[in-house]
């Protein structure tokens, strides 16, 4: 993902109630695509993971199981989709968190947060008030009161971020832009609010290329994936980043330099899904090497990565179907 600007949002904050259902449940009571992190504390260990996508007028259990640790922390933003300034919801606990997808358990206390693209970020204690079961919602404006509210309000967000014009007496200029929405995407007359939710965030995401590299799934299936970056001398890889279905990760934020990224794309079974000609190191878990072969070390192993074309280009989606890698746009400097 981008790397957003931290920003508490105007007006937002963050409301929640009991609930005998779900351990930790977050819903999205706003117009926007939030992606959430959370975190828990013991008396020696702090555990976060992040992102969890949230859908206007949806909910999502980050925590499955009883809630019985010391302390819970929770923040989200939105989705890079969005026009405008980004959005956080947040509080005052500071902790290590990065843009793309990451999951972490480390030792109290932090003194500072661990190189490879971690800094701190305002998460939210959670106040359970002792409870093994809570639901928190994020909330935006007093005028969406429920989350089909929220839904509804989603929608006509996405689609103003695409340019429709939606506002007007009636629905009549919100059901155009819809249905030339659903022709342009291709999407079936019938398709769920899940569909359209994912349909419209990808499409406004590719838009426009945000600065730096940013990969796209869309498969119906996780992927996780690695990219290389050439150097004078030789080549650095990074991974895994594990990309949700219709969803995407930025892999780099920053403006790109290069004239080339060499990118690698597996199933959760391990198949390939984006591979090429260019032969280099990773290793079996979160990993941050020099990649020119021969490949040495535990569970480091070679891979056939293809390479995308980043010249004159400050950013660049990396879209990947199916059948492998699509054609994919950019941005110039």
């Amino acid at each position: 993902m981008m790397h957003f600007r931290v920003l508490v949002a105007m007006g937002a904050f963050l409301a929640a109630c009991a609930q005998a259902h779900a351990a930790l449940k977050l819903c999205n009571q706003t117009s926007y695509i939030l992606y959430a992190a959370r975190g828990s504390a013991t008396k020696t260990d702090l555990s976060t993971s992040g992102w969890t996508r949230i859908v206007p007028g949806d909910c999502a259990t980050p925590i499955p199981d009883p809630l019985d640790a010391p302390a819970y922390f929770i923040y989200a933003r939105t989705s890079r989709a969005h026009s405008g300034p980004a959005r956080a919801w947040g509080g005052g606990a500071q902790i290590c968190a990065r843009d793309t997808n990451f999951a972490e358990r480390v030792k109290l206390p932090v003194r500072r947060c661990k190189t490879n693209g971690f800094y701190r970020m305002p998460f939210a204690v959670v106040d359970r008030h002792a409870k093994p079961d809570w639901t928190t919602t994020f909330t935006e404006s007093p005028a969406i009161r429920s989350r089909a509210d929220a839904k509804r309000a989603g929608v006509n967000r996405l689609l103003q971020d695409l340019g429709y014009h939606v506002q007007g007496p009636g629905e009549r200029a919100r059901d155009l832009a819809l249905d030339d929405f659903h022709k342009r995407a291709k999407l079936p007359a019938d398709a769920n609010d899940a569909e359209l939710f994912a349909a419209l965030e990808t499409a406004a995401i590719n838009a426009t290329a945000p600065a730096g590299y940013t990969i796209c799934n869309q498969t119906e299936q996780p992927l996780w994936a690695a990219i290389g970056l050439p150097a004078p001398k030789s080549t650095t890889t990074r991974g895994w980043w594990q990309v949700a279905p219709r969803a995407c990760s930025q892999a780099l934020a920053q403006p790109l330099q290069m004239d080339r990224v060499y990118l690698f794309a597996k199933r959760a079974n391990g198949a390939p899904l984006v591979n090429g000609p260019a032969k280099l190191c990773v290793a079996s878990g979160q990993f941050h090497r020099a990649g020119n072969p021969p490949c040495s070390g535990k569970s480091v192993v070679e891979r056939p990565f293809a390479v995308t074309n980043t010249k004159d280009r400050s950013g660049f989606v990396a879209r990947i179907g199916e059948s492998g890698l699509q054609p994919s746009s950019g941005t110039g400097k």
